[in-house]
């Protein structure tokens, strides 16, 4: 795994481990968010931010952003105090300034758009500060919009239109974005089931009037649509799956890469995570780093459903995956500028 920078620091206030991983600069400077995470052994950490920087960098490459790919991630031994947790993001702040604006931080797994504020005190180089400390705050809705867009492509795809009425989908995952999306759905006249490791939040999405389902259940529920929302390497290659259409924003979703064969072989469209999950960095981007409007940056946000559907034709044309053709569109572009920009609502469209 090809990596620009790895770079592993040990908290002088906290003795916390902390690390960045800048992928890539080849568009721009490395975009990523900050993983607050507790991880059994070091070397799991550091291979969390070399996999998660990777796919950023593709992330960015197909939505079509002037950035390149980077992450970062907290190695916690144990959940620490407010106390001790303000400590550990100022010793990871002093670590992100240090790169010197390489890599630019926004909130991931554990953290927030409070975090961001914290990391501020000790470098500029973040996104996401609450909106009252001019940021745009949580990007989890506009993730949602992203992954809805991505949906209406792989609906069509599979089954011919893009409506969700009457629809079947399992959600895993009901965080933010996850609860996004069942609102979104069920008000489309989809028929939804959530999945949770978090007792609470399952309770949650009962008093929603939703379906819920334990995690050691959720892959055997047959449906129309299965939403990865949670963690990833969540389908191996033995991995069964009862829905014919696979789409969500969870990062990683696949133990590896071939896996992507495998479940084309068995009939699932799987639409590669880091196109599906692109909405919120695309969002972020647009608001913070070009100055566009909330209506904007959505209207950018919903452009990703052109990107999937150029994807998925070329995937159908050539008999291959969409995988493989998310990668081939990633890496015209980082090796050659080619392959689609995604343009400000404020540039004239060029005709196709």
């Amino acid at each position: 795994m090809s990596v620009q920078e790895l770079v592993v620091r040990r908290g002088r206030r906290s003795g916390v481990t902390t690390m960045v991983a800048v992928h890539s600069r080849t568009l721009g400077p490395a975009v990523g968010g900050c993983r607050f995470k507790v991880y059994p052994r070091i070397d799991d950490a550091i291979g969390d931010v070399l996999r998660l920087s990777a796919a950023m960098t593709r992330k960015c490459a197909v939505a079509g952003l002037d950035f390149g790919g980077g992450k970062s991630v907290v190695a916690l031994d144990t959940v620490p105090t407010a106390e001790r947790r303000r400590e550990i993001l100022l010793d990871h702040a002093d670590l992100i300034e240090s790169l010197d604006g390489a890599y630019l931080a926004g909130p991931d797994v554990g953290t927030g758009p409070e975090d961001m504020l914290v990391l501020r005190e000790r470098t500029p180089h973040v996104f996401c500060l609450p909106e009252e400390h001019g940021g745009t705050g949580s990007s989890s809705g506009p993730t949602a919009v992203g992954v809805l867009a991505v949906l209406r492509a792989g609906a069509r795809a599979a089954f011919g239109d893009a409506s969700m009425n009457n629809r079947k989908v399992v959600i895993s995952g009901y965080g933010s974005v996850g609860a996004h999306l069942a609102a979104d759905l069920v008000e489309q006249g989809a028929k939804v089931t959530v999945s949770d490791v978090d007792e609470r939040r399952l309770a949650a999405a009962e008093e929603q009037g939703l379906s819920v389902a334990r995690p050691d259940q959720v892959l055997a529920i047959e449906a129309d649509v299965r939403v990865a929302a949670a963690v990833g390497g969540v389908f191996g290659p033995g991995t069964e799956v009862a829905a014919p259409l696979v789409v969500g924003p969870a990062n990683n979703q696949l133990t590896d890469d071939t896996v992507a064969a495998n479940l084309a072989a068995k009939g699932i469209l799987w639409i590669p995570d880091f196109v599906a999950s692109a909405g919120g960095v695309v969002y972020t981007l647009g608001r913070e780093a070009e100055s566009l409007t909330h209506a904007e940056a959505l209207a950018r946000v919903e452009t990703l459903e052109e990107t999937t559907r150029t994807i998925l034709d070329a995937a159908s044309a050539n008999g291959t995956t969409p995988l493989a053709e998310a990668d081939a569109l990633a890496e015209a572009r980082l090796t050659s500028g080619a392959g689609p920009r995604t343009p400000s609502p404020r540039e004239p469209r060029t005709a196709a």
